[in-house]
């Protein structure tokens, strides 16, 4: 008489299945919860547990017999790695019957990566800069080894049989309810270490904390969304691999320059007498240089004209050619004309827009028109704002190409 079902119940077939019915059963439950298909790890664990018992007869009777207490009586807990077993019993090295890689086929375990954003200015990502990054990680206890005590103090927990977890049945009505808890006897470790026998290093932990210290490289026209990785860099712990740290660059907004790719944009304010007459401006760059833009005599700049210098954007992190600089021109207009100095601008500039003609019926009524205050501003762009809402409604907002 089977006294306990935990067993055959995570499997979900009946005490008297067959060794072809648990096969069965379990590569079905096996492909569902396996962590390669997003299943749970800890669930996996238990499901092929209970398979490598109940598929090896001598196990299997005793389990029958005396149930998971009589296993470890019997000195039958230990068995193989979860991954193991499955790569063993559906072909993991070739992709397996399943079409994904069981277990060892996918890489070493390793522990989980650490993830620093980093924010940097656009006049690093320009020229390029070297930063150092403190972190905080898990090493291997130096004293212990990674061991957490003397020598054979360790020992499986008999209450959890190792797992770290226990899983409980619950009846409700006619459903079984699993509840998957932290063995509380050993915090969830699977381990058990008399406090005599831990290690007076990292009592007990296996790990110590460390400080390092790791230097970044910024390389020139990286941009923001990039990661840098170090390898192995993450925390530490015994059998496994060490995860790595990634950096991602967050980019800071800048005050004049915006980016797109490899290609800078500025706006430029211009006086109205370089705009008509020539002149220069100049423009600092984003590292030890200003550059002076000439106009020449007789060009006309013209209010929000848009002007190029080509390479001198952004760097390519490929060491292929750089980018280019846009520049905006938004000519500044004086606040006031000397009356004196009209006679010269009128001698200089085109003559003036003659009136419109209206026909006789229309009465010309002159008018003065007084600069806006704050208020009438809002309104102002309030409604151009509607109006453009309305202009494009039922068709699609054009956007800019990118440059």
């Amino acid at each position: 008489m089977v006294r306990e079902t935990k067993y055959y119940d995570l499997l979900e077939v009946s005490p008297d299945a067959s060794e072809a019915d648990l096969k069965k059963a379990y590569r079905k439950k096996a492909l569902r919860l396996h962590p390669d298909k997003g299943g749970d790890p800890e669930l996996f664990k238990e499901v092929t547990h209970a398979y490598e018992v109940l598929s090896d007869p001598q196990k299997r009777s005793v389990y029958d017999a005396r149930g998971e207490a009589g296993l470890s009586e019997a000195g039958g807990m230990g068995g193989m790695d979860p991954q193991d077993l499955f790569s063993q019993l559906f072909g993991g090295g070739g992709g397996g019957p399943f079409g994904f890689g069981g277990g060892r086929s996918q890489g070493p375990r390793k522990t989980k990566d650490l993830v620093h954003r980093v924010t940097v200015s656009l006049e690093d990502l320009y020229k390029g800069k070297v930063t150092k990054l403190a972190l905080t990680r898990n090493v291997i206890c130096g004293k212990c080894n990674g061991k957490g005590g003397k020598e054979g103090a360790v020992r499986p927990c008999g209450n959890c049989n190792g797992r770290g977890i226990r899983i409980m049945l619950r009846q409700m009505g006619p459903m079984i309810q699993q509840i998957q808890q932290a063995c509380d006897e050993c915090s969830g470790t699977g381990e058990i270490i008399n406090a005599k026998d831990r290690c007076k290093e990292c009592n007990g932990k296996k790990v110590n904390s460390e400080k390092k210290m790791l230097e970044v490289h910024i390389d020139k026209g990286m941009k923001g969304g990039q990661t840098i990785t170090f390898r192995g860099e993450s925390d530490q712990a015994p059998g496994v691999l060490p995860g790595d740290v990634v950096i991602v660059i967050e980019e800071k907004p800048h005050d004049r320059f915006k980016r797109r790719d490899t290609d800078l944009f500025i706006s430029v304010e211009v006086d109205l007498l370089t705009a008509l007459a020539g002149g220069q401006f100049a423009i600092k760059h984003l590292d030890e240089r200003a550059l002076v833009v000439k106009v020449h005599p007789g060009e006309v700049l013209k209010h929000n004209a848009l002007k190029v210098i080509p390479g001198e954007g952004m760097p390519s992190q490929r060491h292929h050619e750089p980018g280019d600089l846009f520049i905006r021109v938004q000519v500044k207009f004086p606040d006031s004309m000397p009356l004196e100095s009209i006679p010269f601008l009128e001698k200089a500039l085109p003559p003036r827009n003659a009136l419109e003609h209206f026909p006789k019926n229309v009465m010309l009524e002159e008018v003065e028109a007084v600069e806006a205050d704050a208020r009438q501003h809002e309104l102002a762009d309030a409604g151009e704002a509607m109006d453009e809402d309305e202009d494009g409604e039922g068709e699609p907002r054009m956007q800019c190409a990118n440059q």
